[in-house]
């Protein structure tokens, strides 16, 4: 049981004493979804990059007014969404979002056939146009659902709004891409 690696509660229980080595641990813990965010709301890897740091940042500062046993990763996403935000808003920019959806084969999967994967690539075009296309906190709410995977709840934390929003936004959203995409639902 010694070489378990510590519980993110433990952690963050370590940080707020000022372990600095703790919060090294938390930040490896969830840079890359706090990127991914942050890019999903800024729509550049530069400026993600830079929120998800400055985000670590500030969430440092406020670890004293942390809530003990509150869940951290809605927080810190919270916190990046935030950062990302007002890039966004203090840059003045509108650039298109384009998402890119890895592939996710396992080892054992077979190679698909090159017009299988023609087809496979012309469909992923057409779901990320349609995505690309959908009002801002409808393709923010679609991205953080499905492309970064994030529950509900931490939807909402990433997106400061409240959960049953997070529903109605990603259930209109989907209605309007089937229907855009001409697929109806069964």
């Amino acid at each position: 049981m010694e070489d378990r690696p510590p519980q993110e509660s433990e952690l963050v229980v370590r940080a707020k004493r000022g372990e600095l080595d703790a919060y090294e641990d938390i930040v490896r813990m969830h840079q890359t979804i706090a990127f991914r965010t942050a890019w999903v709301i800024t729509r550049s890897a530069a400026d993600a990059e830079e929120a998800a740091q400055d985000a670590f940042m500030k969430a440092h500062a406020a670890l004293p007014r942390f809530r003990d046993g509150a869940p951290f990763r809605p927080w810190l996403l919270a916190i990046v969404a935030n950062e990302a935000r007002n890039r966004v808003r203090s840059a003045g920019r509108r650039t298109g979002l384009a998402l890119r959806v890895a592939e996710e084969r396992r080892p054992d999967d077979a190679v698909p056939s090159p017009e299988a994967a023609l087809l496979d690539s012309e469909r992923r075009e057409q779901l990320l146009g349609a995505i690309e296309r959908l009002p801002d906190a409808a393709r923010e709410a679609i991205a953080c659902r499905y492309l970064l995977e994030l529950s509900e709840e931490e939807t909402a934390a990433a997106l400061d709004c409240p959960r049953w929003t997070v529903k109605s936004r990603v259930s209109r959203a989907l209605e309007r891409l089937r229907s855009e995409l001409g697929e109806v639902e069964a």
